[in-house]
């Protein structure tokens, strides 16, 4: 079994409230559950109006379809038009058997 997350640290400029800046982040992260069946959540900067941390973790049975699919969701997020992408972290879980 092998497993990975990525995390975004996203700024969402035209976000004037925490409802505006959730109307941004909610679509991306039901978008990546919909279209690549990972885990995704909003995992901070919950009261912050422009920042948005997103991770998303998959598991799959090889390590390059884990690793495929995460470069899919990258190219995902960075292609979204209302967000910009301050950086990404990768981690992969190892698996202790």
């Amino acid at each position: 079994m092998h497993a990975a997350a990525v995390e975004f640290d996203l700024h969402i400029p035209e976000a004037r409230s925490l409802k505006a800046k959730r109307s941004v982040v909610k679509p991306i992260v039901e978008g990546l559950r919909r279209r690549y069946q990972v885990a995704a959540a909003e995992v901070g900067h919950h009261q912050q109006w422009q920042r948005a941390l997103v991770g998303v973790a998959t598991v799959a049975s090889t390590a390059g379809h884990v690793g495929d699919v995460l470069d899919e969701v990258e190219r995902f997020v960075w292609s979204q038009p209302d967000i910009q992408v301050l950086s990404t972290s990768r981690s992969w879980l190892d698996d202790p058997a």
